[in-house]
């Protein structure tokens, strides 16, 4: 049986949203050039974020279930905005850490890229390029 994952939104003011899911809430608005507010990340600032988040939270649980000596984890994040319609056609992720054993931290990885819920959506609508920087 299929797990549900709810949240809600609702308009906040003239071009902002708040969105809410458990006892989290997040702002979401246009910048000021596109006549917004800038109350907040645009959505598709936020799916970027929602990418490097998802990805982050299981990569450092992996390293923590395999007490791996990696540490000092970012992750920048670069998508590529199409128009008509407007959507990202790729988004590339380069992991920046602090590591000893470049096998482990490409395992690590791989394991992470297998358990994030939003890498595995957004494969099958653009292309998604993960690495780890030298």
């Amino acid at each position: 049986m299929a797990a549900i994952i709810s949240v809600e939104v609702s308009q906040a003011g003239p071009t902002t949203t708040e969105g809410r899911v458990r006892g989290h809430s997040v702002l979401i608005d246009r910048p000021v050039a596109k006549e917004g507010e800038d109350r907040g990340a645009m959505g598709g600032e936020l799916l970027l974020i929602s990418l490097g988040g998802c990805f982050m939270s299981n990569l450092l649980a992996a390293i923590r279930a395999r007490s791996a000596d990696v540490s000092d984890v970012q992750i920048a994040i670069d998508g590529t905005l199409e128009s008509a319609p407007a959507r990202f056609s790729a988004v590339q992720m380069t992991i920046h850490a602090q590591y000893a054993d470049r096998e482990l931290m490409e395992k690590l990885v791989l394991i992470s890229e297998r358990a994030c819920i939003v890498a595995n959506t957004l494969k099958a609508a653009v292309d998604l390029t993960i690495q780890i920087a030298e």
